[in-house]
């Protein structure tokens, strides 16, 4: 498997031989060294590449659409991906050519994308059976060469397994050619982060300065990860650090601090952020800061609030735009309280601000979930009298409206509806049917309808779906199926999280199978993932109830070392 590379604009030396706004195929037969040399993205993303003295006889680049910028200079998105052969030749005479044909199949930027997808998912299926021990000398053996984008994708798709994160991460990096770039990093952090790794990460920022990789989103990321631990002050701290690093915070990085302090369940102290920012003249807030403010109260239903920002906003001579009155809308629909909801909607008609689709979703939602039907199915018509074109949500939001209603033949008629309109369904739509038939209890239709999800396209089950079926099959007593879900799910590359570690545990110990109970612990402490007080005691209790004080104190021991002991980096 060659080398994959990347290239973005196209260098001005280049420029004569190809600047064509046709579409135009590239060929590049190269029997020259390639000097190291950086190439900047459509994107404004840039990657050192070609560091290597590497040499190649045949064409490397073939039928890939060409895009132009203003100044006529060709343009390839930075996902788009070259496939190089590796062939160490030494022709240091010649010259590269560069040759253009007219494209004899275009390969979008969708099917490159889907190909990393793919390819990501090919990795992570490998690495899901197994142990973290055993983890590189699996990936040596099976003699991968990786890009920096399937890297970040790997990385991405391991967000919930931190300590499977790394281990890769530590093997890609000693491969030959390895580019390091922002966005690897960030997906790593973000799965350390998911296990509370935070003094690994901040060796990983200072790894990331030594490259010049850091960026504002950093610590963006890093702040949002701490408020998700509930670790409010280190939050702050962590974003008070950009500066330290050289990096000024402009309007747009408070307001994402604003909204992570408010998205982590402390709107009050979001709230005094913004204050106090704003009397330091730190910044000056505008209408989505406000509007954060409106949404973060609007989740904590606490309507009174909510409109108390609002007043502040309108006093400060900011109108709402179709983002406020759509969080105004969904705070009242979640509420309960969709009539005050539907007067939100028909005064931002009056003031001729258009509904966006996003609105009619919400509304059709509201509606359904109060099983106001036939109100739901009215303002569906509305959605698609309005101009805007389908969308899978506003049908899903159909969907979970009939299934309110139990409707679940409706609703599968819709499904139909979907499929010939060219519009989906997609797995989300078969999480909203499979969670209203689990609820009501018709655990064997839902059984059958999770079987059937793969024969349609783009529908394989995701986290969410395989967890709600492992839990729903264990509550039912069923363990000896949700073993062989979690074995399909494993073989497509889903790596479980820690609510699907539970049910099945759980599980195993209701059946007193208490040695494959401790197998998936010892699994969900080797991928990092640590284990609710709640899960640990049951567990424990179950061992010693069945004798096993030595094996309770074992895992005692190994769960200590995992909350105590930091990764090493």
């Amino acid at each position: 498997m060659g080398l994959v590379h990347y290239i973005g604009r196209i260098s001005k030396s280049i420029t004569n031989s190809v600047a064509s706004r046709e579409k135009s195929t590239v060929i590049f037969y190269c029997d020259a060294l390639l000097i190291g040399r950086c190439f900047k993205f459509g994107s404004s993303r840039s990657i050192s590449t070609f560091t290597d003295q590497i040499f190649y006889k045949n064409p490397i680049f073939l039928n890939n659409e060409l895009l132009f910028s203003e100044n006529g200079i060709p343009l390839i998105p930075h996902r788009l991906m070259l496939q190089v052969g590796f062939h160490k030749t030494i022709h240091l005479s010649e010259k590269t050519q560069f040759f253009v044909e007219p494209t004899t199949s275009e390969t979008s930027l969708v099917s490159v994308n889907k190909k990393i997808s793919e390819d990501a998912d090919k990795i992570c299926r490998m690495l899901s059976n197994q142990s973290i021990s055993n983890i590189r000398t699996s990936l040596d053996d099976a003699g991968l060469r990786l890009s920096p984008d399937i890297a970040a994708e790997v990385l991405k798709k391991l967000s919930n397994a931190g300590m499977v994160a790394l281990s890769f991460f530590r093997w890609a990096e000693k491969q030959e050619n390895f580019t390091y770039t922002t966005e690897i990093f960030h997906h790593l952090m973000d799965a350390l982060g998911k296990i509370k790794q935070f003094r690994l990460i901040w060796s990983l920022v200072e790894s990331m300065k030594q490259r010049g990789l850091l960026t504002k989103e950093t610590f963006g990321l890093i702040s949002r990860r701490y408020a998700r631990a509930r670790k409010i002050r280190e939050a702050i701290e962590a974003f008070e650090k950009m500066e330290t690093f050289g990096l000024k915070p402009d309007l747009a990085n408070y307001n994402g601090f604003i909204d992570t302090i408010s998205k982590s369940k402390n709107v009050v102290r979001a709230q005094e952020i913004l204050y106090d920012l704003k009397r330091r003249r730190k910044f000056s807030p505008d209408l989505k800061t406000y509007t954060i403010l409106i949404e973060g109260w609007g989740q904590e239903r606490n309507l009174t609030r909510m409109k108390d920002v609002y007043d502040e906003m309108i006093k400060e001579n900011f109108e709402p735009d179709v983002v406020t009155y759509g969080i105004l809308v969904n705070a009242f629909c979640k509420s309960g309280n969709c009539d005050e909801a539907l007067v939100i909607f028909h005064k931002m008609e009056e003031k001729g601000c258009k509904p966006s689709p996003h609105i009619y979703c919400t509304l059709i939602n509201g509606l359904g979930s109060q099983k106001r039907l036939d109100e739901a199915l009215k303002y569906f018509e509305l959605s698609k009298e309005s101009g805007h074109p389908p969308e899978i949500p506003t049908y899903n939001a159909v969907v979970g409206s009939y299934c309110w209603a139990l409707r679940f033949k409706d609703a599968f008629k819709v499904v139909d509806k979907m499929q010939n309109l060219g519009i989906g369904p997609n797995a989300r739509t078969f999480d909203i049917i499979l969670h209203h038939l689990i609820k009501v209890g018709h655990t064997e239709e839902a059984y059958k309808v999770f079987q059937n999800m793969s024969t349609y396209r783009d529908c394989e089950p995701q986290l969410n779906t395989y967890t709600m079926m492992v839990s729903m099959l264990c509550a039912e007593e069923r363990v000896d199926i949700a073993l062989k879900v979690w074995r399909e799910m494993n073989e497509k590359g889903v790596l479980p999280c820690m609510h699907m570690f539970s049910a099945l545990i759980n599980g195993l110990c209701y059946e007193n199978r208490m040695d494959e109970a401790c197998k998936y612990f010892q699994e969900m402490l080797d991928k990092g993932i640590r284990p609710s007080g709640q899960l640990f005691s049951k567990l424990k209790e179950t061992l010693i109830e069945g004798g096993k004080k030595d094996l309770a104190y074992m895992m005692s021991m190994k769960l200590d070392k995992l909350r105590k002991k930091p990764l090493n980096g």
